[in-house]
């Protein structure tokens, strides 16, 4: 009896000084891993289904921790950066506050302009990635008076935002007025392809090539064709030259 007691306290001290090092060893891991993810930060998501052009206020928002490693510029971690702003795109609960995703309140454009989103797909397709504030043409094929056509159906667009780069790019949305909004959706409804040009040209480029076009204009330079006459005139000048 007393053998037997002797052995279950020998197992319950093993069996507890397995578990404080099986415990240990879980802490150590812990500790590592939040060490190579680089601690907890804060970062802004919405508290509540927000609709485009809302002035941000802190009831509306709230915030959710990530681990450091994982922060991107495009997040947004200080007050300042997100309060007093204007989201571009509609918000609902639970959707983490991006930098792209908002616009200075002071720097909207006409109030009575509409987003339009264009996402990437089978029918509307980018010759190359958009970015926020770059301007567009949109160019569609579609069916006019029974005949196929293509068009430049919108020129000079403004873009609100982008989302996504590079491989990940999904497509933009464009500010325009309240009469072309209808008109814009409508093609995306029915036109049979929708291709969207990036519209903005680098200044330089286009200064530096006026620049050559008003050198060439100013100094007229020309190329002399040489005549027969004049090729006659300089055998004769060779000629007297030698002798």
């Amino acid at each position: 009896m007393l053998e037997a007691k002797r052995r279950a306290a020998i197992f319950l001290i093993l069996a507890f000084l397995m578990a404080a090092v099986v415990g240990y060893l879980v802490l150590e891991k812990v500790k590592q891993l939040n060490a190579e993810l680089g601690g907890m930060v804060e970062i802004y998501v919405s508290n509540g289904n927000i609709p485009t052009r809302t002035l941000l206020q802190p009831n509306q928002l709230s915030k959710m921790e990530i681990p450091q490693k994982f922060l991107t510029d495009s997040h947004i971690t200080a007050d300042s950066e997100i309060i007093g702003y204007v989201s571009v795109v509609p918000l609902e609960e639970g959707d983490i506050v991006t930098k792209n995703m908002l616009k200075n309140f002071a720097n909207l454009q006409n109030e009575n302009n509409r987003l339009v989103a264009l996402y990437r797909t089978d029918k509307v397709q980018f010759d190359q990635e958009i970015a926020a504030l770059d301007r567009v043409d949109i160019v569609v094929s579609h069916d006019k008076n029974g005949e196929k056509t293509t068009e430049i159906f919108m020129k000079d667009v403004p873009v609100a935002f982008a989302q996504g780069t590079r491989e990940n790019f999904a497509g933009i949305a464009v500010e325009i007025s309240m009469t072309d909004a209808p008109k814009l959706i409508h093609m995306q409804n029915y036109a049979e392809y929708i291709r969207v040009l990036k519209a903005n040209v680098g200044k330089d480029g286009q200064v530096a090539e006026e620049e050559i076009a008003e050198i060439e204009e100013g100094e007229g330079v020309t190329e002399e064709v040489p005549t027969e006459e004049s090729k006659v005139r300089a055998d004769e000048q060779k000629t007297e030259g030698n002798s």
